[in-house]
C-alpha cells in the first residue's frame, strides 16, 4: 500500500509539473502572439509610410507636369535632333525618377538617417523642388538657358543626395544612381534645347 501512495503522489507531482509546463507554454504562446501582432502592426505602419513616401513625390510631380506643363515649343525644338526623346517619355521618366528618389528617401528615413544627417533631407528637398521648377522654366517659359541652370542645380543636389544617402544606406545610394544617369541625359537634352 505504501508503494501505491508513492506512485500516486508522484503522479500528482507529475500532473502538477505538466500543468505548470502547459501554463508556461500557454503564456509563451500568448507572448509570441502579442509579438506577432506587434510586428504585424509595425509592418502595416511601414507599408503605409512607404506608400506615402513613394506616392507623394510622384503625385506632386504629376500634378506639376499636368498643370504647369509644356507649351507647344518643345515639339519644334525636339525635332531638330533625333536623340531627344518625346515629351511623354521625358515626363514618364521624371515620374519614375521621383518615385525612386521617394523610395531612397524612405530607406534613409527608416534608418534614422535624416536625424543623423539633416543635410540629406535638405538635399532631397532641394533636388525635388528644383525638379518641379525645371519643367515650367524650360518648357512653359521657354528659357533653355534658365532651365539648364535649374537642372544643373538639381543635378548637384542629386549628387549630394547620392553621397549622403550612400553613407546612411548603400541600397538608397544605389537607387539614386539611375536618377543621376537620367539627370545627365536631361542636362544634355537641355543643352540641345538651349542651343536650338
Amino acid at each position: 500500500m505504501d508503494s501505491q501512495d508513492i506512485r500516486y503522489r508522484g503522479g500528482d507531482d507529475r500532473d502538477a509539473a505538466t500543468t505548470a509546463m502547459a501554463e508556461t507554454e500557454r503564456k509563451s504562446a500568448d507572448d509570441n502572439k502579442g509579438k506577432r501582432d506587434q510586428k504585424r502592426a509595425m509592418a502595416k505602419r511601414g507599408l503605409k509610410s512607404l506608400t506615402v513616401a513613394v506616392a507623394a513625390p510622384v503625385l506632386v510631380t504629376l500634378f506639376a507636369t499636368y498643370f504647369l506643363g509644356t507649351s507647344d515649343g518643345y515639339g519644334n525644338r525636339a525635332k531638330s535632333s533625333s536623340w531627344i526623346p518625346p515629351l511623354w517619355l521625358l515626363h514618364t521618366t521624371c515620374l519614375a525618377s521621383s518615385g525612386l528618389m521617394g523610395l531612397a528617401a524612405w530607406l534613409v528615413w527608416v534608418d534614422g538617417g535624416f536625424h543623423k544627417k539633416p543635410n540629406a533631407l535638405y538635399l532631397y528637398l532641394a533636388q525635388f523642388l528644383l525638379c518641379l521648377v525645371w519643367d515650367p522654366v524650360t518648357f512653359r517659359v521657354g528659357s533653355g538657358v534658365a532651365g539648364l541652370a535649374v537642372w544643373l542645380g538639381q543635378s548637384a543636389a542629386l549628387f549630394g543626395c547620392y553621397k549622403a544617402f550612400n553613407e546612411i544606406s548603400p541600397v538608397a545610394g544605389n537607387l539614386v544612381k539611375p536618377c543621376l544617369a537620367w539627370a545627365a541625359f536631361v542636362a544634355a537634352v537641355n543643352v540641345k534645347l538651349a542651343v536650338a
